[in-house]
């Protein structure tokens, strides 16, 4: 995918959190491999993942490889540990040069992601990597704060996003809970076929 950055990281504040601010994968200093995504019914995907230490070398390996697989992956906009195979909190997110972006925080990976304030609420279409015969209307917060760890230096951070940022973060938290989007759909009348394969 393409596109610049836009919008400030309005993440920060004056207290222990930080934005994601300049935080790239190249950061990681260790190369990603490319992982093959599993598809549902694996049992992975209906499985929480644990927390884990965002400092240690597995789950810096594990970050470059989440980055790596959703750069190859055409229309990829997230993907999860739980995709790849692995149960943890742990997933990537760019939704740059995406057309429904607006607020824009590049590429980042955070570990133990949770919700702090999810507001204003709206339904949306969604499709998945591991649902890829699908796609589904789900109701998501569009007004989103965030707080979880950076891979790598372990630093504690806040995010504040809208609109499809912020749907695409809750689909990585829930992939990482052992929820598809297929859990949030309000009945089968919501389920639809993919027409277009990516």
């Amino acid at each position: 995918m393409t596109g610049e950055r836009s919008g400030p990281d309005t993440g920060r504040n004056a207290g222990t959190y930080v934005g994601v601010g300049d935080w790239t994968p190249e950061s990681l200093a260790v190369p990603g491999e490319v992982r093959a995504v599993v598809s549902a019914p694996h049992p992975v995907l209906s499985r929480a993942g644990g927390e884990v230490d965002p400092t240690a070398a597995e789950t810096v390996r594990l970050a470059a490889d989440l980055v790596a697989t959703m750069r190859v992956s055409p229309g990829c906009v997230g993907l999860a540990a739980p995709q790849i195979g692995v149960a943890a909190q742990v997933f990537a997110v760019d939704v740059t040069g995406h057309p429904k972006a607006v607020t824009v925080h590049g590429t980042f990976v955070l570990c133990n992601a949770r919700l702090v304030e999810a507001t204003r609420w709206k339904p949306g279409r969604e499709g998945c990597m591991s649902v890829p015969d699908l796609t589904g209307d789900v109701k998501r917060a569009s007004r989103l704060v965030v707080e979880g760890d950076l891979p790598g230096s372990g630093e504690p951070v806040r995010l504040v996003t809208d609109g499809f940022e912020a749907r695409a973060l809750q689909h990585e938290i829930d992939h990482c809970a052992g929820l598809l989007f297929l859990d949030r759909v309000a009945g089968a009348h919501a389920v639809y076929q993919r027409k277009t394969y990516l």
